[in-house]
């Protein structure tokens, strides 16, 4: 079947003027980078539009984009927006997105291109913008919800006047018409970020290299898709969560994680096949050659909380729709080709629901040496369909990782087991080489690892809302082809260049 590795990073991550990364010039800069390393998968986490606390994880929709990775570049060379000064490097910061900063400024320039398109766009143009919002189920709710969120100021959706909130059909009508020009550049957003990042998702197939999508089991309460289907969820008759998501006390949390996601009312979804679910795969197959499951484990069970809660203590282990769920899909659009993300508390019927699906399991090397019983997590019990990490982007970064949070019997215990004894700074070298030297079919590192960077480059820090969360970035200047020459070195000896090719899955 093969051997590949790759590297997971977020498209805000990539360098830029404009205060984050974009899917213009940068990105494919990126995808050369790939290439000449010799990686053919490029592991990226949820593309959707974000809320409050920037977290991918809490998207406002699971099938839109994000507007804020929609290239500026790109808008200029449509005609669409003027060549801006240099004034607006002001906005850069090389090393961590200012989400704030970024929002108010980039939101004004995407309003900007919007008219620029209405005055200049050629009727080619025009035809692809409409072409394009016909073949998107999704996209008329999205730009309704996404318009109205505008106008009320950016709130929750069960913030609004109750006509809207419970949305009444009247009410809706009303506002679309007076509120048409809003909603159609929510839509003009939309075809923006599908434009590009098909370009891009082409062209990284064109230098074999297939794009690791992220689907988050959950979505979040502040969403058009609870908003527009209520009836999926378990809400109390107001519209309130009575049950929220979220995991018990773990790793990384002695109370838990709290996530305040609303459950699935699973029952209610198996009714027509899981409709929604199998809209959702098809949708994220169009942007993505392979999809991780984030919190694989809540299909087979979930952590459920009452709502009232405010920690994730006092939860308890609910059924979830184990392989009913994937067989019906699979009945639908085919065998998918998915990554499960098994980490956490994971039972024997976990595993077991793994296995029947096919599907790869998740091993994260920093896991392994923290723990005398972690044994799993060691590359000498690996089996081949699994995926290993030396982390992922909920974890601290590996130079840091040796550094400040292991102790010295585990830095101790991973020196023998590598063989080699060394500092902080070789740290992120030896995990690699133990993942791509494992037998696991997949290895994937997050460009920090590759970078041998510290603490602040982190991504994520899990049931924390720091200002630094989510917004690392790298500059363009640090992926200099010693670094290229060295990982495309490390995948040629452990003979990690191959790639898959996978059917299309099917559309409905």
């Amino acid at each position: 079947m093969g051997r590949y590795s790759g590297i997971i990073l977020h498209p805000t991550s990539l360098p830029g003027r404009y205060g984050i990364g974009e899917l213009g010039d940068q990105a494919f800069q990126f995808v050369d980078f790939l290439a000449k390393s010799g990686q053919t998968l490029w592991q990226v986490l949820p593309l959707g539009p974000t809320s409050f606390g920037n977290s991918p994880y809490q998207c406002l929709s699971a099938f839109a984009g994000n507007p804020l990775l929609i290239s500026i570049q790109r808008l200029q060379q449509q005609g669409f927006l003027p060549e801006f000064s240099d004034a607006v490097d002001g906005l850069t910061n090389a090393h961590q997105v200012d989400f704030a900063r970024v929002i108010e400024q980039k939101m004004r320039w995407l309003r900007q291109a919007y008219q620029g398109f209405l005055q200049h766009a050629t009727p080619e143009q025009h035809t692809a913008f409409a072409t394009f919002a016909q073949k998107q189920p999704w996209l008329d709710t999205y730009t309704l919800f996404a318009a109205l969120k505008s106008v009320h100021q950016e709130k929750s959706w069960h913030e609004w006047p109750r006509a809207f909130a419970q949305r009444d059909p009247a009410a809706l009508q009303q506002f679309r018409h007076d509120h048409s020009n809003e909603i159609e550049f929510h839509a003009f957003l939309q075809f923006q970020f599908f434009q590009q990042w098909t370009a891009l998702k082409q062209y990284a197939n064109e230098n074999h290299i297939d794009i690791i999508g992220d689907l988050p089991i959950f979505v979040a309460y502040d969403s058009a898709d609870v908003w527009a289907n209520p009836e999926l969820f378990k809400l109390d008759a107001g519209g309130q969560p009575t049950v929220i998501a979220g995991v018990p006390p773990d790793y990384f949390s002695e109370t838990g994680q709290r996530w305040g996601n609303p459950i699935y009312d699973w029952a209610r979804m198996a009714q027509d096949d899981y409709a929604w679910w199998r809209a959702r795969f098809s949708s994220l197959f169009e942007l993505a050659d392979w999809v991780r499951i984030d919190h694989f484990r809540g299909f087979e069970q979930h952590w459920e909380i009452p709502a009232s809660e405010e920690t994730a203590v006092n939860g308890c282990w609910v059924d979830g729709p184990k392989a009913d769920f994937f067989d019906t899909v699979a009945r639908y659009l085919g065998q998918l080709p998915i990554i499960a993300e098994d980490l956490g508390v994971i039972t024997p019927e976990v595993e077991a629901l793994r296995r029947h699906c096919g599907f790869p399991g998740m091993k994260v090397l920093q896991f392994a040496f923290f723990d005398d019983e972690a044994t799993d997590f060691l590359p000498h019990n690996y089996e081949v369909n699994a995926v290993v990490y030396t982390g992922t982007h909920d974890n601290n970064t590996t130079r840091a990782w040796f550094e400040s949070e292991l102790s010295e019997p585990d830095r101790a215990r991973l020196r023998r087991y590598t063989g080699r004894f060394f500092m902080g700074d070789a740290a992120s070298g030896e995990l690699m080489r133990l993942a791509w030297a494992s037998v696991a079919r997949i290895a994937i590192v997050p460009l920090q690892d590759v970078l041998n960077l510290g603490e602040d480059a982190r991504m994520n820090r899990p049931g924390t809302t720091t200002s630094q969360q989510w917004g690392w970035r790298f500059t363009a200047a640090a992926l200099t082809p010693e670094v290229a020459q060295h990982l495309s070195l490390l995948s040629k000896t452990y003979e990690r260049f191959g790639r898959k090719k996978h059917k299309k899955v099917k559309t409905e």
